[in-house]
């Protein structure tokens, strides 16, 4: 059963965020942030002017006190110890931001809009070096590569996933996730794809920095690899009945958290299906701006599940949490040494599940 942090919000929560020091953040509608100790006491609370909502806060892992969140088109620096006003803020995006990566030498801080750009700001320099300008669509998630300070990912609901080197103003690789589909006969969710297309709305990059994860529309996981300046699909499978709204790879593993807007929440291990497509290669079947749809609420059960195991063909789910509400936000944190899945939804609370 979930434990249930309340007290801090008045409405739905968008993201979360935790310090590997214990405290945690999260974002919500009309400009609210909490930032939570470990027990799920709120510290502190901000009310950001406007009232643009708050869509993605990351901690600082070198001063774990220092926070990020963009609210609107703004970017602010923030200290958690004392939420009385930001340390610094930037103006770089021209379109509500809509998701923030810091990379591993926290020099550079990427973030993606729903002009479809992605700035990445200089922090020492207080400037935009980049500003890379591919997607067609509201780019929804974009993420540094782990022990690749110059190197990121980024996904929309052009249904495109891009990977950039910061050396170069365009993508080196860019894959569309719909014409894959079509292109392969084999594959009996074709036909539907119209019906859901594969809008990207979440990547996570694992801790080697070579495999990725990314959430869509059409209910499915695609996970790749890097090799060099491109990438290849190793694994895609249909994960949820309706969109994958968030994909979190748990640190120093393979295990996959993923949250849909059916109101599940499943832990997929994809390391031996990554070893068995690496000894045999063959071929494999290759936003958030519905935030204000309303789901009916249901208790958070966990249970096991081997639902549409047709669909995901060897690979099942390790767990499955019954969770009842659609997941905006869903981040695998440890809380009192413990690892946990933390979860943000269409209520004001944040959801706290213990993973065993």
């Amino acid at each position: 059963m979930a434990v249930t942090w309340t007290g801090g919000h008045s409405s739905p929560i968008l993201c979360l965020n935790a310090s590997k020091e214990g405290p945690v953040a999260s974002g919500a509608e009309g400009g609210d942030l909490v930032a939570w100790g470990e027990d799920g006491t709120p510290l502190g609370h901000m009310q950001f002017q406007g009232a643009d909502d708050v869509t993605s806060v990351v901690f600082s892992n070198t001063c774990p006190t220092k926070l990020y969140a963009s609210h609107g088109e703004t970017i602010s620096i923030l200290d958690v110890r004392s939420l009385k006003g930001s340390l610094d803020h930037f103006h770089v995006n021209e379109e509500e931001v809509n998701c923030l990566s810091l990379n591993e030498t926290e020099n550079l801080l990427a973030s993606a809009d729903d002009s479809g750009a992605i700035k990445i700001l200089d922090l020492e320099n207080k400037k935009v070096s980049r500003s890379l300008k591919r997607h067609s669509n509201i780019c929804s998630s974009v993420a540094f590569r782990p022990q690749r300070p110059q190197s990121l990912v980024s996904c929309g609901l052009d249904m495109q996933v891009m990977l950039w080197n910061l050396q170069k103003a365009r993508p080196l690789w860019i894959t569309n996730l719909q014409e894959d589909e079509s292109e392969d006969m084999e594959d009996p969710q074709s036909p539907g794809q119209l019906l859901n297309p594969a809008l990207a709305h979440s990547v996570s990059v694992a801790s080697c920095g070579n495999i990725f994860s990314c959430g869509a529309e059409d209910g499915k996981v695609r996970i790749f690899r890097v090799m060099g300046v491109k990438c290849e699909q190793k694994l895609g499978f249909k994960a949820h009945t309706l969109g994958v709204s968030q994909v979190n790879f748990l640190p120093e593993s393979y295990l996959l958290l993923t949250g849909g807007n059916d109101g599940k929440i499943m832990l997929w291990d994809v390391s031996s299906e990554l070893e068995k497509k690496q000894k045999s290669p063959t071929k494999h079947t290759h936003k958030r701006k519905t935030k204000k749809a309303t789901y009916a609420k249901q208790g958070g059960t966990t249970s096991a599940s081997v639902t549409d195991e047709e669909e995901r063909g060897d690979i099942l789910p390790k767990l499955t949490i019954k969770h009842g509400e659609k997941v905006n936000w869903l981040l695998g944190a440890k809380i009192k040494g413990c690892q946990n899945v933390l979860v943000a939804d269409q209520t004001s609370c944040i959801s706290v599940y213990p993973l065993s």
